[in-house]
């Protein structure tokens, strides 16, 4: 019980740490946060939750869940625990499934256009909701994960913004758990007993996924690698808060006349 107590007030640090640092909530903001069902959500979810009661800015609440359109979803199982804690909520049905098959090859990996098509269904269920920001699920592995992916595969240093706020004005978007380790969040979800929900896409859920298999890859990787160096992931999202620029090759940093960065 002691280490349960011990990992909710860590958990409760790094996300109330993380939204001060980044002033991820103000007063009057109205959050959409999206639950999906999985471990990630539900952690996200529990915490605004009870921050909501007890945090200095008045701001309020409304989980939304997306069926993407894929057989077997059980979205009533989510829609009843939300009822059961009185937290108020939107189901909601946009059939990405069937978007996917038609836009994509045989054999191609869809988690991108994916993840795509639920952040526009995200960002018109704010606008229909009246929600100035949406909360996202994306925790410390997941920032990590993403940045060695641009590293590895696409050239370039960058992960995921911890506040974002779209080019075309809409609905700001939040990240609280970019503190919080993914081994922390599985503990905490199991001992809360949350109704795991997987999407159903095919390539997602179930032992043999095929779906972003770089991103398993470098997740095995980090896992390896932290046998050696403990504190490897600590260094790394450490490593997002301290750019240098003066010690990178990016010319668009630089003033070549006087050698120095812009």
């Amino acid at each position: 019980m002691a280490d349960i107590q011990q990992l909710e007030k860590r958990l409760y640090r790094s996300i109330g740490t993380a939204i001060a640092d980044y002033k991820m909530i103000q007063d009057g903001d109205s959050i959409l946060v999206a639950v999906s069902g999985g471990k990630d959500s539900w952690v996200l979810l529990e915490v605004l939750h009870n921050l909501q009661k007890r945090a200095p800015v008045d701001f309020s609440l409304v989980a939304v869940n997306i069926d993407q359109g894929y057989a077997g979803f059980r979205q009533d199982k989510i829609e009843d625990f939300l009822a059961k804690k009185d937290i108020k909520n939107e189901m909601q049905y946009v059939d990405i499934a069937s978007i996917l098959n038609e836009k994509l090859d045989e054999g191609v990996v869809p988690c991108s256009l994916c993840a795509r098509l639920r952040r526009g269904a995200l960002s018109s269920a704010a606008k229909k909701l009246n929600c100035n920001k949406i909360a996202l699920g994306h925790h410390l592995d997941d920032m990590i994960e993403t940045l060695l992916l641009n590293q590895f595969f696409s050239g370039k240093i960058a992960s995921m913004a911890p506040v974002l706020q779209p080019e075309d004005g809409s609905a700001k978007v939040i990240r609280p758990l970019v503190y919080v380790k993914e081994d922390d969040i599985i503990t905490f979800a199991k001992e809360k007993g949350y109704p795991i929900v997987c999407c159903q896409c095919p390539l997602a859920c179930g032992e043999n996924t095929h779906g972003d298999h770089k991103r398993r890859k470098l997740k095995m990787m980090l896992k390896d690698l932290e046998k050696e160096i403990p504190e490897i992931k600590n260094s790394l999202i450490s490593s997002l808060t301290n750019v240098n620029p003066s010690h990178l090759m990016d010319r668009n940093l630089w003033n070549f006349e006087t050698c120095s960065r812009l």
